[in-house]
């Protein structure tokens, strides 16, 4: 990997079956390396590589972190919990980001910053309905660029709660 560069790997846990080395049910020790191996298709090469969590480890901050200046690894999961305490200490992930469904703050932030509110009369509305409805902040930003009318677009926050009812 050059330097400048982002890697991403979307569900690690999934990807690679890095069960946390502190659980109970321990694959290498029944002569299982399933659990290491993740094939990585290299585009450009069209070649694939094998990689064991002791390689990824050591991508991520041994004699590999070295080589090339400003390199971003950005890992996605939907099960933390799952991943080796290993992977997760400050060094190897410097940052945890929760990505959860939309809070009322959020929603605040959101409509200031797409549609210029910091108080409309649907707030209380909203708000109510974001506490009843598990919505992402990325739907409310999506709905909220649909149209420049405040109102408008303030509206269709409701229409995407039915929808999602559906």
């Amino acid at each position: 990997m050059s330097g400048r560069s982002i890697l991403v790997i979307e569900d690690i846990d999934c990807s690679i079956e890095l069960e946390n080395r502190d659980s109970k049910s321990q694959p290498w020790n029944h002569g299982n390396n399933k659990f290491s191996a993740i094939i990585i298709s290299v585009i450009s090469k069209k070649c694939h590589y094998k990689l064991t969590l002791s390689g990824l480890l050591n991508f991520i901050d041994g004699l590999w972190s070295c080589c090339g200046d400003g390199r971003i690894n950005i890992f996605t999961t939907d099960h933390r919990e799952r991943l080796d305490p290993t992977l997760l200490r400050p060094g190897r992930m410097d940052m945890h980001i929760c990505m959860s469904y939309c809070t009322i703050s959020e929603f605040k932030q959101l409509a200031f910053n797409n549609l210029g509110l910091r108080h409309h009369c649907l707030f209380e509305q909203i708000e109510r309905l974001i506490k009843k409805v598990e919505v992402t902040p990325a739907e409310v930003a999506e709905e909220l660029m649909k149209i420049n009318d405040p109102e408008g677009s303030l509206q269709g926050l409701f229409e995407l709660s039915s929808r999602q009812d559906n």
